[in-house]
């Protein structure tokens, strides 16, 4: 079996060194189940490709202590079965052994690139995909990868017998090199369905160990973790409970936390300021349908279902307990069914693709793009931009420079405990401007609040259109 990693960040051969593999040897790994070797098949300054390829011994798979898969259906008892020609499970332990110290972020000699977002290809030869191309899709797509699939006839000689279940696939996008390998560490053998070892405790801790980050809030969160658990549900619905804990830690602390910054702002009636332009930027976009983007309580919600004006609404949160707010806010059990029928609450993600975010004239992400990691924000624009695709894309966030005016907070402290940067306003029109070139926008920038003379106004707002 094969797997090639590549990148065209320059220089290139760099990810030798993320790699921690010399490009200009080939190195050979014994494991239990046979050998891994290590290669780079093309290592140039403008693209290098590391391949690790997997020679199974299919005897001693029958024949060895470890043939035996417990609960198998007795697969790996025979002398004649696909484990050493497709991406399975060996793979996913090739890659924890040969790509440890990788797969953990860690590199001694590029410190900072390990941190760094690159572009990076991902090919596997031969791929199992018990459920199809549409689940390989909903599996990598929703984590910011372009996916090329191509099926693999059973016998190209013997078209007769059908198409196999195996595809040779291609992945392709921006990210850390070790987000790359946990994503294919974690789905590998979830698209398999299948693993060569017994799964207990010590597997659901892998599990929530390498999906730290993007499992807790990726739509088929619940199928990777049946699949990944072997389907053993005490297993699946201790990681599932795991996940909403990592997801929303204290969900009661939440509300709190915004109170915070609500009352350090409410002197300058901004939460009031900013509902206000976000909900007039719409209208003079003519928008019928609008989706609120990290929705929180409802409160912008609550003032379009008010207005009318707008035939469809949609709110999406990560948390489920800010859901559980918005609908109490909303009063959704009491609203009559045509108003109801006009609103849509949903949990999800800003960092992967979902399609219920499509099909809307207008999106708001209203003091939410603060919180999300640096690293995780070429995947936000491409949700936002590329895949949701809105006409028009409302975005508001804090104006790092008025910070000072706030008396009551400490020199260089955000507004939020959550916020993960803030920007400043060239700051935030770079951003702006830049991610408007990519996906085909023009964009405006508007002040909101009263604005100071050298500090600019203490919230800034981009209206995207296309």
């Amino acid at each position: 079996m094969l797997l090639t990693i590549a990148t065209t960040w320059r220089p290139a051969t760099d990810l030798g060194f993320l790699l921690v593999k010399n490009p200009a040897r080939c190195q050979s790994f014994p494991l239990p189940f046979g050998q891994a070797h290590v290669f780079y098949p093309v290592a140039r300054e403008d693209r290098c490709e590391a391949a690790l390829m997997l020679d199974l011994d299919p005897v001693g798979l029958v024949r060895g202590p470890r043939g035996a898969n417990p609960g198998d259906g007795g697969a790996l008892r025979q002398y004649v079965n696909d484990r050493p020609y497709v991406a399975s499970s060996f793979l996913s332990v090739a890659l924890a052994r040969v790509f440890g110290s990788a797969l953990k972020g860690s590199s001694r000699d590029r410190p900072e690139l390990a941190e760094t977002p690159i572009p990076l290809e991902a090919e596997v030869a031969v791929l199992p995909c018990r459920g199809g191309e549409p689940f390989l899709r909903r599996l990598f797509e929703p984590l910011g990868y372009a996916v090329e699939a191509g099926r693999l006839p059973l016998d190209g000689h013997f078209p007769e017998w059908g198409e196999s279940p195996y595809y040779h696939v291609r992945l392709a996008g921006t990210c850390r090199l070790r987000d790359l390998l946990s994503h294919l560490y974690v789905l590998l053998p979830v698209l398999d369905d299948d693993k060569h070892y017994w799964v207990g405790q010590e597997e659901l801790d892998k599990l929530l160990a390498r999906g730290e980050g993007w499992l807790s809030s990726h739509p088929e969160r619940e199928q990777i973790a049946r699949r990944y658990l072997k389907h053993q549900r005490r297993l699946a619905r201790e990681a599932l409970d795991r996940l909403i804990s990592e997801e929303d830690p204290d969900a009661g602390a939440e509300p709190e936390h915004e109170q915070e910054e609500e009352n350090l702002e409410r002197p300058l009636s901004l939460n009031d300021q900013r509902l206000g332009a976000v909900r007039e930027a719409i209208r003079e976009a003519g928008a019928d349908s609008v989706i609120d983007l990290g929705c929180g309580e409802g409160k912008l919600l609550k003032t379009l279902l008010d207005d009318g004006d707008c035939g469809r609404i949609a709110g999406m949160d990560v948390s489920h307990r800010a859901l559980e707010i918005a609908g109490e806010r909303l009063g959704l059990e009491r609203l009559p069914a045509k108003q109801r029928q006009r609103l849509e609450l949903f949990q999800g993600s800003l960092t992967y693709r979902d399609e219920r975010l499509s099909g809307y004239d207008a999106a708001c992400a209203v003091e939410v793009v603060e919180h999300i990691d640096p690293a995780r924000l070429p995947a936000f624009e491409r949700v936002l931009f590329e895949f949701a695709r809105p006409a028009t894309a409302i975005l508001t966030t804090p104006n790092a420079e008025y910070n000072s005016r706030f008396e009551f907070l400490p020199a260089g402290s955000f507004r939020h405990r959550d916020h993960r940067f803030e920007w400043t306003r060239q700051q935030f029109r770079d951003w702006a401007g830049a991610a408007a070139g990519r996906f085909g926008y023009s964009v405006r920038f508007l002040p909101l609040g009263e604005e100071d003379p050298e500090l600019g106004s203490p919230t800034q707002m981009a209206v995207f259109s296309r």
